[in-house]
């Protein structure tokens, strides 16, 4: 047990398991401890311990076990926890799921190395957030805006275009208005390689990468390392948020690879499993990654979240949308019915709620007509969905006429409204435009959640 400049290393490896890797004989070492493994080869690799005591120490090893032997590996434990090297030559970069360099390019000089574990944000100190972001996505601005500091996931199925969404949304979005600087950090979990090259060109093409992070952790890396690709990349995006001033969005894509690595880690150690397999500690776990979004006060910065998962078989009531709807601050839900339609994206509005939209939208931040918009667009499409189901049964020749107008208002908000191209950026008088367009198609009188004042300033039709 030799004890080295950088820690104490240790060569009794009692056993390996999965991902994770037993050592007897611990007299020093602390949870969440960076471990150095090196192979009786020489090959390095790293971990952390992940549980201590009884003179045994847990370290899960992210890039896996293959290989690795009982004899002649060794672990030296570094006395630090696992640290990402910050300064703002970040922007720009392409890294993987661990926060090493993957543009070939070398490491950025850095100003300081952060815990990757990220430190809590005192609730006092937390500020309430009441700040636009456009996305230039109409559903998402007219009807579940976006709001500096907020987390707002978007719940998906297998196979529907929930990464083309991730994507529109880190190339387009801004904060309108001012000359604060904006910053996307985009974290791939888990991904195919098809799927990362689809980020990483989308952003280039687009000018965006010059001001976004980009970390990358594919389908066949190691699932252990998608335990810290989220954790690396919200390191990044406070540093940026909070010690550069700049306003944040992170995109982590797909938070439901992240819940599996967990439950293949809990089976490893032989946790008692909860929901489906999952540990009983998913909960505490997912809130540790979607609480770091939020806003400071007396800071300028801001941490804004968009996590994305998909739901398996479209289950919203699977533990991970389930869990993640009691922690954020409402949810995006893609409808399968939209997507095969054709209709992109296909945003199920009557599922989808943003819960702070009321606080960053209207007079002297959008536009005083905003919130009174989508509040009497989603009593038309709820209405009109109620009217399609009925005239399923008695026809439309069973229809009034006002039924009718609601059918067609339906139709209109979904062609008109919500279906737009995955590279169509569309500016929020243009989407409140749009939305006044399938408003017009009523009678005036219908329009009972819009001020007269708005309805005599917007309205277009002639129907009374």
């Amino acid at each position: 047990m030799p004890e080295t400049a950088a820690g104490v290393e240790y060569t009794k490896v009692a056993e390996i398991k999965g991902p994770l890797m037993v050592i007897d004989g611990i007299t020093k070492a602390s949870f969440d401890e960076l471990v150095e493994i090196e192979t009786a080869d020489g090959e390095r690799r790293l971990g952390k311990v992940l549980e201590v005591g009884f003179g045994k120490a847990i370290v899960q090893v992210f890039e896996g076990t293959t290989g690795l032997t009982i004899t002649g590996t060794k672990a030296k434990f570094l006395g630090k926890t696992m640290e990402m090297p910050v300064s703002q030559e970040l922007l720009g970069r392409v890294f993987d799921g661990l926060g090493r360099p993957n543009d070939g390019l070398p490491d950025p000089i850095a100003d300081k190395f952060l815990d990757v574990n990220g430190e809590p944000m005192n609730p006092e100190r937390r500020e309430y957030p009441t700040s636009f972001i456009q996305t230039g996505v109409s559903v998402i601005d007219g009807m579940l805006t976006l709001v500096r500091g907020q987390k707002l996931p978007i719940f998906s199925g297998s196979g529907m275009p929930h990464n083309i969404l991730a994507a529109q949304i880190a190339r387009q979005a801004t904060v309108v208005g001012t000359k604060e600087d904006f910053a996307v950090v985009f974290a791939a979990i888990g991904v195919q390689y098809s799927e990362a090259q689809y980020f990483k060109r989308s952003l280039e093409e687009s000018g965006a990468l010059r001001r976004s992070v980009l970390f990358l952790n594919l389908a066949d890396d190691p699932a252990i390392e998608r335990i810290i690709t989220p954790r690396v990349a919200l390191t990044v995006a406070e540093y940026l948020a909070f010690d550069l001033g700049m306003h944040v969005l992170a995109i982590l894509t797909d938070m439901t690879n992240y819940a599996e690595a967990l439950r293949e880690i809990s089976a490893a150690r032989e946790e008692v499993p909860g929901r489906k397999g999952y540990p009983g500690y998913l909960y505490t776990d997912l809130a540790n990654n979607y609480e770091r979004a939020g806003r400071i006060k007396g800071k300028n910065g801001s941490v804004t979240q968009v996590p994305i998962l998909s739901m398996p078989a479209d289950d919203i009531t699977h533990p991970i949308p389930d869990l993640t709807g009691y922690i954020t601050e409402g949810q995006i839900v893609l409808g399968r019915d939209l997507f095969r339609k054709g209709i992109y994206p296909p945003v199920n509005v009557l599922m989808s709620l943003s819960r702070l939209m009321k606080d960053g939208v209207g007079e002297g931040k959008t536009r005083s007509d905003h919130m009174e918009v989508g509040n009497q667009l989603y009593d038309a499409y709820s209405r009109a969905q109620e009217v399609r189901a009925l005239a399923e049964i008695v026809g439309r020749a069973g229809l009034t006429g006002v039924d009718l107008k609601y059918l067609d208002a339906g139709d209109m908000f979904e062609q008109h409204f919500l279906k737009q191209a995955p590279d169509e950026n569309r500016a929020l008088d243009e989407t409140l435009g749009r939305a006044w367009d399938v408003l017009s198609s009523l009678p005036e009188g219908e329009l009972t959640k819009i001020k007269e004042k708005h309805v005599k300033q917007y309205y277009k039709g002639s129907n009374k």
